[in-house]
């Protein structure tokens, strides 16, 4: 999570932007918007402190905010000023989350918070090498970014090529599987840090984005998607029309709803990252009124569930369906060991879908140049035998 992207970004594509943000665009003065509301719905209303899931999402909605340049100009963020004048105790309790807490201060601060406790955390991290617990390339590549953030420098010999190697095998981002895809658009975050400095990355990460995009797309999976253009755009590259295009009409049909969130996991990350595409691309973000939340988190959110509490939190909703990609992934799996040929697999298939689901379909062949690419390693004509 980092600190970048000022609004200049236009839809042409992407830029890269050297030094700390300039926020005055993105200044939010007194008075209600959408952002205010959701930091105080985030912080207060759905989830208890004590929560690891309280620490995700409330990471996640200032990272976006920090990252589509905003700087509040009041005390929209005073809902948060216990948790920060605690940060230190949290940390050196809850060291094993460590990236949450210390995101979440990085973030008010550039946000508008007096303090520097994101700097004097940074450094005690470092000294308790806490980085040295995380076994996963893309979390220490992370937890670099963040201590990076305040000028505290972590060497990690060979990570950059480790995780460029990843990006540039591109036939792994042609087959269904989400934990890969997320990586890939993460490794594409913490190396052009956000969109401030130019990744270096090979040509074939391109590539590798847009076989991963093919199928969000085709699985019609908005929150995946998003982060793949965003991606794209941090790589210097502009997203299919088509994606985007897409992603601009389903964040119309997110619905937020007070009081009825009772726990279980919501469609909020794909809000959160489909308006920080719309506002790097230079779209309208953050178009929905957020309803006033009704009070703090009680028993509500985990208790909830479980009917034992008060619901109070904000509900994020997101259309659901549309995907295509089983429809596709059966017709090539019955096709049997030779090598399916698409026009063949494209007619068994809009046999069996619905008028936009074969809209679709035709959508995601029209949006990528390299679709015979895509489609040979989708594929994956044999079978496993003996060398």
């Amino acid at each position: 999570m980092a600190q970048i992207i000022p609004l200049s970004v236009q839809p042409s594509g992407a830029a890269f932007h050297r030094g700390r943000p300039g926020f005055a665009r993105g200044s939010i003065g007194g008075g209600s918007s959408p952002q205010r509301a959701l930091v105080a719905a985030f912080a207060r209303s759905r989830r208890r402190e004590e929560d690891v899931f309280w620490l995700k999402e409330n990471a996640e909605l200032l990272n976006v905010l920090q990252c589509t340049g905003h700087r509040f100009a009041d005390d929209s963020l005073a809902v948060l000023a216990p948790f920060y004048a605690a940060a230190p105790r949290h940390l050196s309790f809850f060291r094993q989350y460590y990236r949450f807490i210390l995101s979440i201060c990085l973030d008010l601060e550039d946000l508008g918070m007096e303090g520097e406790s994101g700097a004097q955390m940074a450094q005690w991290v470092a000294r308790q090498g806490l980085v040295q617990a995380e076994l996963s390339d893309l979390q220490r590549a992370e937890a670099r970014r963040l201590l990076g953030r305040r000028d505290v420098q972590l060497a990690d010999a060979g990570l950059d090529d480790r995780l460029r190697g990843f990006a540039s095998r591109s036939q792994t981002f042609a087959i269904p599987n989400k934990k890969a895809a997320y990586e890939l658009t993460h490794i594409v975050f913490y190396l052009s840090e956000y969109g401030q400095r130019d990744p270096d990355l090979p040509a074939q990460v391109k590539t590798s984005l847009e076989y991963a995009g093919l199928v969000a797309f085709l699985d019609q999976d908005a929150d995946l998607l998003a982060e793949i253009c965003i991606a794209l755009r941090y790589a210097g590259h502009q997203p299919p029309l088509q994606w985007e295009a897409w992603l601009d009409r389903v964040l119309t049909e997110f619905s937020l709803a007070k009081g009825e969130f009772y726990g279980v996991n919501d469609d909020y990350h794909a809000y959160f990252v489909v308006n920080w595409l719309m506002v790097l691309s230079g779209r309208r973000g953050f178009r929905h009124p957020v309803p006033q939340t009704i009070g703090p988190a009680t028993a509500g959110g985990e208790a909830g569930a479980r009917g034992g509490g008060v619901s109070r939190g904000l509900l994020v909703s997101g259309p659901q369906g549309g995907s295509v990609l089983k429809h596709l992934s059966e017709a090539v799996f019955k096709a049997g060991e030779t090598r399916p040929h698409w026009p063949s697999i494209k007619t068994r298939c809009q046999s069996a879908l619905t008028p936009q689901a074969q809209q679709v379909l035709r959508s995601a062949e029209q949006s990528c140049a390299d679709f015979d690419g895509f489609f040979e390693c989708f594929a994956r004509a044999g079978h496993a035998a003996p060398a």
